[in-house]
């Protein structure tokens, strides 16, 4: 077992003919507050459970449209649940209205207006078949979910195969997660994938669409929201893909059966 997790102690139900209680123990997953300082001031605190934090707060950044490319950071510091940032243009950021946000991730669309439809390569497709084996290949390299229950869980493909597995208390934190590690490993994402767990919102399309990913492959339902953002972001959205099924709600084109 892993340090982002741990054993407690707890009473076990079997209902049946008999009902039986029973003492046990189950594996949870941790929640911690991480706090992002930015050039020495406290511009959020996002609950999670306290994985790949250097992602998590270049892809916060990212998201919230603060930083666009890994040349924005002068450094990234991390010191036991505290992300220091130093960003090489100061006087930006000093300009910044700064609050303080508590959060799981769950933020962004207040940039939404600045954003335009996806230039997407013509030759951008994604079969079927691929879609069902990202989504196996995501849902079998769930550990910790697969353990504790308690995590969602997203992916980044590349040339339809995963680079990077993400897993969080919050499916946000899981986008911003890859969104640092596209940023950071200076990935082309052009003709990206994001795979996720998690249910589509807005919210989630939105971020997508910022780190300029013409894809969105769900395990899970979008909603209504969702799917209008992803006609307007000209983003392919797949969604309920499970049991040799799926439903396509945008960008229908680009799917090859």
């Amino acid at each position: 077992m892993n340090h982002f997790a741990r054993t407690i102690k707890t009473l076990k139900i079997f209902s049946g003919n008999v009902i039986a209680i029973t003492a046990s123990t189950s594996i949870v997953i941790q929640e911690i507050p991480f706090m992002v300082n930015v050039n020495g001031q406290l511009l959020a605190q996002i609950a999670c459970a306290g994985i790949h934090l250097e992602e998590l707060a270049a892809g916060f950044l990212r998201s919230e449209k603060i930083i666009s490319r890994s040349s924005d950071i002068e450094n990234i510091r991390i010191k036991k649940n505290t992300a220091n940032v130093i960003l090489k243009n100061k006087k930006y950021f000093s300009e910044l209205s700064i609050k303080n946000i508590a959060s799981s991730g769950a933020r962004g669309k207040t940039n939404i207006d600045s954003l335009v439809p996806l230039n997407v390569p013509g030759d951008f497709h994604v079969k079927t078949g691929v879609a069902l084996k990202l989504m196996d290949d995501l849902l079998n390299g769930s550990a910790l979910h697969n353990q504790t229950g308690g995590t969602h869980c997203s992916a980044l493909a590349v040339r339809n195969k995963i680079v990077a597995l993400r897993e969080d208390i919050g499916r946000h934190n899981t986008i911003d997660m890859l969104g640092g590690y596209s940023l950071l490993q200076k990935i082309n994402l052009r003709k990206a994938i994001i795979l996720t767990t998690g249910r589509i919102s807005s919210e989630i399309v939105y971020k997508v669409w910022n780190m300029g990913i013409p894809a969105i492959i769900s395990h899970s339902a979008p909603t209504a929201n969702a799917i209008e953002l992803s006609r307007r972001a000209n983003i392919l959205l797949i969604g309920y893909v499970r049991h040799g099924k799926m439903n396509i709600y945008s960008q229908e084109r680009r799917v090859i059966i």
